[in-house]
């Protein structure tokens, strides 16, 4: 290998390290304000993970102004510990929750989605 291809190949590597750094300082202070809770998952709306979609969702609701910071804050920490649970369920069980805890997993959810629809439902009416 000449030297001259080896120290190309050090100013590419340097680079492709650098611009990033770069970028990363040059952005505007309000987007990481905007994209703070999406921190640490894919997409910008917490990819494929339902508790990231939904808080999401819940953010939106309160932006437009049909539900208060509070009620979102709550159905987050409802729906944020449904998680853990199912989580730490799967981690005892090998990764294996039989039939009898998904559905009682599921039916939990259910409820959380009709609260929060319910909480939704008298500004719907009024719109």
């Amino acid at each position: 290998m000449s030297l001259k291809s080896m120290l190309r190949g050090t100013a590419v590597a340097t680079l492709l390290l650098a611009v990033p750094v770069l970028a990363q300082t040059a952005a505007p202070s309000g987007s990481a304000n905007t994209a703070g809770q999406c921190e640490g998952r894919r997409g910008k709306h917490g990819g494929g993970h339902r508790f990231g979609r939904m808080e999401h969702r819940l953010d939106k609701q309160v932006a437009e102004g049909r539900l208060t910071q509070a009620q979102a804050d709550s159905f987050k920490a409802e729906a944020k510990q449904l998680h853990e649970e199912m989580k730490a369920a799967r981690a005892a069980a090998n990764g294996q929750v039989d039939e009898t805890q998904r559905a009682q997993f599921k039916e939990r959810r259910k409820a959380l989605k009709q609260k929060i629809r319910a909480a939704l439902a008298p500004t719907q009416q009024g719109a």
